[in-house]
């Protein structure tokens, strides 16, 4: 009984780090998925719409507040004096479901959405 739940444990865990891995390279790279911003965001001057997104790729304060899954699926940060959120989703390749192993990038497609606060 012992080695089962280890075993579970441990794909569990697999699982988990594979997920982070996957969005981790999506939010530094922008490979991996989609990357999309709200209007408010678009709305920004370029200068300030690019080093929002350098912040986003290179966001590591990671903890049990903003990320109690351990998957680095979303944060709020500070750039400058703007609040911003960005999280990442899993869908299903034709975009239409949530994807039904979001740690598998064959069955899913990661949509990361970066906004201002008051848009979520």
């Amino acid at each position: 009984m012992t080695c089962s739940k280890e075993r579970v444990d441990r794909a569990a865990a697999d699982q988990k780090t594979r997920i982070r891995t996957l969005n981790d390279q999506l939010r530094r790279t922008g490979f991996g998925g989609r990357m999309v911003m709200t209007a408010g965001i678009a709305a920004l001057p370029a200068h300030e719409i690019a080093t929002i997104l350098l912040a986003v790729a290179s966001f590591d304060a990671f903890d049990g507040n903003n990320d109690p899954w351990g998957e680095h699926d979303c944060a709020l940060l500070h750039v400058g004096d703007r609040q911003l959120f960005w999280k990442i989703d899993y869908y299903d390749r034709a975009l239409v479901n949530l994807s039904p192993d979001p740690a598998d990038p064959a069955v899913t497609t990661r949509i990361m959405t970066v906004m201002l606060s008051e848009e979520y």
